[in-house]
C-alpha cells in the first residue's frame, strides 16, 4: 500500500508540474497560483508521510535553498 501511495503521490506531483509549466506559458497567473500551492501541498503530504519528494530545481531556487 506505501508504495502504490509513493507511486500516486510522485504521479500527481509530476502531473501538477506540467500544468504549473503550460499555465506559466499561457501566462495565466491564478493557473500559476493554484497549480504552486497544489505542488507546495503535495509536497507536504509527502513529507508528513516521511516520503521524499525533493523540489524541482525552481521551487527549491523559491524557497531559496
Amino acid at each position: 500500500m506505501t508504495a502504490m501511495f509513493d507511486q500516486e503521490l510522485r504521479e500527481q506531483l509530476a502531473q501538477a508540474r506540467k500544468e504549473l509549466a503550460a499555465a506559466r506559458t499561457a501566462e495565466d497567473a491564478d493557473g500559476v497560483q493554484a497549480y504552486e500551492g497544489r505542488i507546495a501541498g503535495l509536497l507536504r503530504l509527502a513529507a508528513q508521510h516521511g516520503i521524499a519528494l525533493p523540489p524541482s530545481a525552481d521551487e527549491a531556487e523559491r524557497r531559496g535553498s
